[in-house]
């Protein structure tokens, strides 16, 4: 009865999908784990409590935003300049849900909404390489364990960093700061490879932030530096292919 029982279980399309899911999702998991574990350090020097910036993990779940936040926090950053700074640096997620949306049209909204709530630029790409599975048989399960173990990665790195941001001298913890800085150039590096324009825009706002940080404070010196820049590339970038 027992053998009958796991034979079913293995059987199971929805039990296949999500071991499936967390294979896929191991290695966004190992590369999450350093990265949160760095935040949490940074965010708890920044002043922010291990409840707060392990709620923040849970409530926004965006790396690069959550670093940027920790540093403007670092800064004495208002709350308004931090929001509207994430959201400028997270609006790319509007493109990238629709995106997935298009490709899960088989599936209900109750998939869709927390689906779509979990996308971050590396389970996006992962997803993307696995088209075939929206077609399968509770295929909605492989993204959902393909998003949960980045997430609940992410969250327990975070934390963990938290911990640990309580112990570390706070020189170590300073020099974890370049961390920031090295995601930030890793998502431009591609970009520029592709397209030149790319690096122009990333100057631009550079030195934008640069001349604003004279007059007002370091937070909406970011702010402005990445509106404008990011309008800079509304034209510069206006004849290149897609």
């Amino acid at each position: 009865m027992d053998t009958e029982i796991l034979d079913k279980q293995k059987s199971s399309p929805a039990i296949q999908m999500v071991r499936r899911g967390i294979a896929v999702g191991f290695p966004i998991m190992l590369g999450y784990l350093p990265i949160s574990i760095t935040y949490g350090v940074l965010a708890k020097q920044a002043g922010m409590s291990v409840t707060e910036l392990t709620s923040m993990s849970v409530m926004v779940f965006a790396g690069a935003s959550q670093l940027m936040a920790a540093n403007m926090i670092a800064v004495g950053a208002g709350a308004v300049e931090i929001v509207v700074a994430t959201f400028v640096l997270n609006f790319r997620h509007f493109v990238m849900s629709l995106s997935f949306m298009n490709r899960l049209r088989g599936f209900g909204i109750k998939w869709k909404l927390p689906l779509s709530m979990g996308l971050t630029d590396e389970t996006f790409a992962v997803s993307s390489l696995h088209k075939n599975e929206a077609k399968m048989e509770k295929g909605a399960y492989f993204y959902l364990a393909l998003i949960l173990t980045a997430y609940f990665a992410w969250v327990a790195g975070s934390f963990l960093g938290g911990i640990l941001g309580e112990v570390i001298p706070e020189q170590l913890s300073q020099s974890m700061g370049i961390a920031l800085y090295a995601m930030f150039i890793g998502l431009l590096i591609p970009s520029v490879k592709k397209e030149w324009r790319v690096g122009v825009v990333a100057v631009i706002a550079m030195l934008i932030n640069l001349m604003c940080s004279q007059f007002m404070s370091e937070g909406w010196a970011i702010v402005f530096g990445t509106v404008l820049g990011g309008l800079s590339g509304v034209f510069l970038l206006k004849g290149e292919e897609s």
